[in-house]
């Protein structure tokens, strides 16, 4: 059964909207710091932290995509973006956008460790709320 971990863009957070282009370019800044890390230690770190080649489909163009490896301790991770309606506590309704990080059935525990590494980078970037795959919460949004 597939695993999923969100990343809430809250009323705190650096941004209240993101689009899947400025995910990918999140991934593109990751693999690129990874890289230059590599890089200062004379050792080819980039390929190791971000085993990856991001793809996407036609139908989820806009929405989501997909990162696949071939890597054998590595398979897929998928990545979309999308809006929920909650209520605030006055009882009012608003839209919130959220980063939805999914494990599907042929995932690996690479996988898993890698995707949870990856929530945390995006959470860290976005200030967002982070609920993870075991359902806990991670608090990197700025609060009262």
């Amino acid at each position: 059964m597939a695993e999923n971990a969100f990343i809430k863009l809250v009323p705190s957070s650096a941004k209240q909207t993101v689009a899947i282009e400025e995910v990918k370019d999140l991934f593109h800044y990751y693999k690129n710091i990874t890289t230059k890390t590599g890089n200062q230690l004379n050792w080819q770190y980039g390929e190791t932290a971000f085993p990856y080649e991001i793809k996407e489909t036609e139908d989820g163009k806009g929405k989501w995509f997909y990162l696949h490896s071939e890597h054998e301790r590595y398979n897929s991770i998928l990545i979309g973006v999308d809006t929920e309606t909650i209520r605030s506590e006055d009882g009012t309704l608003s839209e919130q956008t959220y980063i939805q990080v999914t494990l599907p059935e042929q995932s690996t525990f690479g996988d898993k460790g890698k995707a949870n590494e990856f929530c945390k980078f995006l959470s860290k970037k976005l200030q967002g709320e982070l609920h993870l795959f075991n359902e806990r919460i991670m608090y990197y949004n700025p609060r009262k």
